[in-house]
């Protein structure tokens, strides 16, 4: 799939055909027995249309254990209002497996949600180590990775290539070529996702933890945006707007406007997921073959990443908990995995695949993306984490729209967020 809301709030929408698999431990049954039996899943609206065959997939072979689909909308708000709404239906709810994106593990688990699910019955081990932090609260496994993400920096290589210099490392290496470079080629210079939406937060989280600091600790217990880190961060993202290298149209762009920008030629460098990379490469792309994906750069080198994805959940409440486990290792499975990337183009969770010769060839930005995951964090883990969000969201917009220095926004962030500490 086309990442949707790629940020990490967008939830999957899966590009796999994949038939007669039967996961590991599995095997088809016609009946339900000790918990199996009839699933529904839920998720964002399909746009590319893949889920059902691969579910029906699914379906084949087990056809005691069919999965009926329900799309919610494509807005990630809207999908997670509708979840929310079921499972705190008094009457038991829809739905008993939920795709839910990976910043919203916390907050269902602390809410009771969704019920822990047991460490060995899926194969943790294969997947790359920082996903798996994504799915767990308390110190304890509520949802298994599905599908990850990570942030790249896209850049121009025809132009750096003609004036001789690198890909960026740094910030300082970034905002020169950005400054002086993209103007003399008719382009606007750095573009991430600043309208203020989940990406402004995800933006915003990259900066701070790229110059070292935290947002918040202790499972959302603990605020630590107060610090010289958090300032630089913060810094970096306002300066660019002050000093014109960030255009002020940046200011309203979500991911697709974001790589549509790059991919039309206006930009030099821009912050995406994968997904606006393999846009950008496509045949008739007025870009393709004339660009490239580093890691994002940082105060002294690479810095770090939020980790975007989403994640499968059992609801508390689901009718045929085994079943949904076993529906999950199939996801899981790595030929669905290698499905997911081969005809999506989705970073899978399966660590082997990154170094897969063949899938290499066909994706060569795999070894950029894996490094970029094994750098990334997870956004910061909270029981709100949508206040938080908001809270965040509203901060570095009134920062990057020069309403408010970087050292008061992070003092502001600070109180707002302590006063969500007992929500």
């Amino acid at each position: 799939m086309r990442w949707i809301h790629a940020a990490g709030r967008g939830l999957l929408v899966l590009v796999v055909v994949v038939t007669g698999y039967v996961a590991s431990g599995a095997r088809a049954d016609d009946g339900a027995a000790g918990g199996r039996g009839p699933l529904t899943l839920a998720t964002a609206g399909d746009l590319t249309g893949y889920l059902g065959p691969l579910l029906e997939g699914w379906n084949r072979t087990h056809p005691g254990e069919k999965v009926t689909l329900v799309e919610l909308p494509d807005s990630a708000d809207e999908t997670h209002a509708q979840m929310v709404t079921d499972l705190r239906d008094d009457d038991g709810g829809r739905f008993d497996l939920l795709n839910i994106d990976v910043s919203w593990t916390s907050e269902f688990a602390a809410a009771g949600w969704i019920r822990p699910l047991p460490p060995d019955r899926f194969p943790l081990g294969t997947f790359l180590p920082p996903v798996v932090d994504t799915a767990t609260y308390d110190g304890r496994l509520y949802a298994v990775p599905y599908v990850t993400n990570a942030g790249l920096l896209i850049y121009r290589k025809d132009i750096l290539a003609e004036e001789g210099i690198p890909p960026p490392r740094t910030w300082a290496e970034l905002e020169r070529a950005a400054r002086t470079v993209a103007p003399k080629y008719g382009l606007d210079g750095y573009a991430g996702q600043f309208l203020p939406y989940e990406g402004l937060t995800v933006n915003a989280a990259e900066a701070v933890y790229s110059a070292g600091g935290t947002i918040l600790g202790d499972e959302g217990e603990r605020v630590t945006v107060n610090s010289s880190a958090a300032r630089e961060g913060i810094e970096f993202l306002t300066r660019g707007v002050r000093e014109g290298w960030i255009p002020r149209q940046a200011l309203a762009y979500k991911e697709e406007e974001s790589k549509q920008a790059f991919q039309d030629g206006r930009l030099l460098f821009l912050r995406n997921w994968p997904y606006a990379y393999v846009g950008a490469s496509a045949e008739g792309s007025p870009v393709a073959g004339r660009i490239g994906a580093v890691p994002l750069p940082g105060p002294d080198g690479p810095g770090t990443s939020v980790l975007g994805g989403s994640n499968l959940a059992v609801g508390t409440r689901a009718r045929h908990p085994d079943s949904a486990a076993r529906l999950i290792a199939y996801l899981t499975s790595e030929p669905v995995q290698r499905q997911v990337l081969t005809r999506g183009a989705l970073p899978p969770v399966r660590a082997a695949l990154y170094e897969d010769p063949e899938l290499v060839r066909a994706f060569p930005y795999l070894p950029t993306l894996r490094a970029s995951v094994l750098a990334a964090a997870p956004r910061p883990k909270s029981p709100c984490y949508d206040q938080v969000s908001l809270v965040v969201q509203a901060v570095v917009r009134d920062a990057m729209t020069g309403h408010e220095t970087p050292a008061a926004a992070v003092r502001r962030l600070a109180r707002e967020l302590d006063l969500l500490a007992a929500c």
